[in-house]
């Protein structure tokens, strides 16, 4: 199975695994190998570090590759498909940035590992969490 983390999943996993749950870190420890990210959430980390409310050892892209490479974790890119495909999600969540990953997750047929309510209402994609 090919999981792809949201933005708080992929921090947590990153910083704070208690703030995961058990069936979250299971998913995670099962699908070794088949672990992704989308490219959004490089940029959401950028603009909270920017914005100072979240404080990273190092600059937002070199904290980014490093978590990634330490955890095995994919990057997927935002390609025109997901952009539109964005667009043409039910309006249940207006955070595009969220809206971007629920499109990379039904474009690439993957699970989505998120604690966010508003994400687990879209019946088109699977949550784990």
């Amino acid at each position: 199975m090919m999981l792809l983390l949201d933005t708080c999943t992929l921090l947590w996993l990153a910083a704070d695994q208690s703030r995961l749950s058990e069936n979250a870190k299971n998913a995670i420890r099962e699908n070794i190998g088949s672990l992704f990210v989308s490219s959004i959430s490089a940029f959401e980390i950028a603009v909270k570090a920017r914005s100072r409310k979240l404080e990273l050892p190092m600059n937002p892209g070199n904290w980014f590759e490093k978590v990634l490479n330490h955890h095995g974790l994919q990057e997927l890119t935002i390609n025109s498909s997901i952009a539109v495909r964005s667009v043409a999600l039910p309006p249940l969540h207006n955070d595009p940035c969220d809206r971007f990953i629920i499109a990379t997750a039904l474009q690439n047929s993957m699970d989505l590992v998120t604690s966010d309510a508003l994400i687990a209402q879209y019946k088109e994609v699977k949550v784990i969490w």
